[in-house]
């Protein structure tokens, strides 16, 4: 997917997420991130956007802690969220093909682009939940999303930034997200860890649907039941019970 595309999706769903959160209470707790409010969502999607914009213009900094963002009063979310937005969109052009940091050694910059786009994407999902929105996603941003959080997952870097993650590995049970229409994702868990394929073939168990229900199930802000489960549930729901974007 390239930086154009990218970009367009970053200003689609920051503006979505704006739209979500206008005039909603600050302190409504979010169900699918039951440890923040409202306010601290809107604060750590604007936030991250300016400390991605931060790393490709001058390096790594700390990981910021949410509760410590000012996103303003909710008057101004709209306007703080979309500047944070495109001031990320303007480091990542300038940038070009110059490699910067992440997590996972010298990348181009457009890492963060796509990184933030999924992230915020599912943050958007997270407040048109909490405010009794709709949430939509093009087809291809959301197919997007499912392969980058795949590419996360098994980078061994991942597992030692969260431990937890060392749950997935296995011994080779196989996993098919299928959304019915072109090819899958194959993952298997292996001692080793996470490993995946964009194909479509028999797994022991199969999560098929749309590919946006796909991802907000793979992410854990819809049930599973959002989507139809075929062969080794309990294979599925320890999938699920171990990850968290």
């Amino acid at each position: 997917m390239d930086t154009t595309r990218l970009a367009a999706g970053l200003r689609e769903h920051t503006a979505g997420f704006a739209a979500a959160v206008e005039n909603a209470d600050p302190d409504r707790r979010v169900p699918t991130c039951p440890e923040w409010p409202l306010r601290v969502l809107v604060g750590h999607v604007g936030q991250e956007h300016r400390w991605a914009a931060s790393i490709v213009r001058t390096g790594p900094s700390p990981v910021p802690d949410p509760f410590d963002a000012d996103p303003g009063t909710p008057g101004k979310w709209s306007d703080w969220l979309n500047q944070g937005a495109a001031d990320l969109e303007e480091a990542v052009q300038a940038a070009g093909d110059t490699p910067v940091w992440t997590f996972f050694g010298p990348q181009p910059a457009g890492f963060w682009l796509r990184r933030m786009l999924h992230d915020t994407t599912v943050h958007h999902a997270d407040a048109a939940l909490a405010a009794g929105k709709g949430f939509t996603v093009a087809p291809d941003l959301a197919a997007d999303a499912i392969s980058e959080w795949l590419e996360l997952l098994s980078d061994p870097v991942t597992a030692s930034l969260k431990p937890g993650f060392a749950e997935l590995r296995g011994t080779g049970q196989t996993l098919l997200l299928d959304p019915g229409e072109g090819p899958g994702w194959l993952i298997t868990r292996t001692p080793d860890g996470v490993r995946w394929t964009r194909e479509s073939r028999p797994a022991d168990v199969t999560l098929t649907g749309p590919v946006a229900d796909l991802l907000l199930v793979f992410t854990r802000r819809l049930p599973a039941d959002r989507v139809t489960i075929a062969g080794d549930e309990a294979l599925a729901a320890h999938w699920l019970a171990h990850t968290a974007a």
